[in-house]
């Protein structure tokens, strides 16, 4: 039984996916990391990776960008395989889980979701054959209470786009200072915050008299922490160092 420690237990996500781990008799939580602690748990909570004591063979980090540091640290002392869901990342900590990854293996995706990484190879085959007849435009919905925009996910997708377009591109967020005419190299972003959407990403392929779109709609947080605690009983069996992500899933 392969044996996790969940990074951010006390929020939404970390309580799902201690929720689907209680279900998968191939997991067990043995422990739980948060700032704000707590004693209510059927497992140890720690405010600090570093009081960890125990052996785990896989982090799975639902938390926030402050808590990057010290997983890291922890993860290459202990030598133990992260699996890294938080989005929002500075460009300089990205280069921090990069040299991590040089040390020990590192599972990094902006959204864990199987059909978000599915959606993803159906935008690069698209991009593909429409980049350079059709304006490409990317509308994201969460909830009110997320933080970062424009999502992770949102991000990703746009890459995936912009790797497969067939010629250069520049991401525009939103329009509301912009006076001229589109420009073909543009890939436009949009983020909206509501209510509690889970999370919608669509991306329009607009070309003459005819539009393409490709849409997906989260319904539920289970998604995201199933697609986590799979990439967790993945990276705890890399042996290699590096960087993983949701395409080792989805092959």
């Amino acid at each position: 039984m392969l044996k996790i420690i969940i990074s951010g237990c006390n929020g939404h996500m970390g309580r799902v996916v201690e929720s689907l781990c209680a279900g998968d008799p191939a997991v067990e939580v043995c422990a739980g990391f948060d700032v704000l602690g707590t004693s209510d748990r059927e497992f140890p909570v720690y405010t600090s990776p570093a009081q960890f004591p125990g052996e785990a063979d896989a982090v799975i980090d639902f938390s926030s960008p402050a808590a990057l540091d010290g997983l890291l640290k922890f993860g290459v002392a202990r030598r133990i395989p992260l699996v890294l869901a938080t989005t929002g990342y500075s460009l300089e900590q990205v280069a921090q889980v990069g040299a991590a990854a040089l040390e020990i293996p590192v599972f990094r995706s902006g959204n864990m979701s199987l059909g978000i990484n599915v959606l993803l190879e159906l935008v690069k085959k698209a991009a593909s054959v429409l980049g350079n007849s059709c304006d490409i435009e990317i509308v994201e919905r969460h909830h009110r209470r997320k933080v970062d925009a424009p999502s992770g996910t949102a991000l990703m997708i746009a890459d995936a786009a912009a790797q497969s377009c067939g010629h250069g591109t520049e991401y525009v967020y939103e329009r509301h200072t912009s006076r001229h005419p589109r420009d073909k190299k543009e890939i436009g972003i949009s983020a909206v915050r509501g209510g509690t959407i889970v999370g919608e990403h669509e991306i329009i392929f607009a070309g003459h008299d005819e539009v393409i779109e490709i849409k997906h709609t989260a319904y539920s947080r289970e998604i995201f922490a199933r697609g986590a605690v799979e990439a967790a009983k993945f990276i705890a069996s890399v042996e290699k160092p590096g960087l993983y992500d949701m395409s080792y899933l989805v092959k």
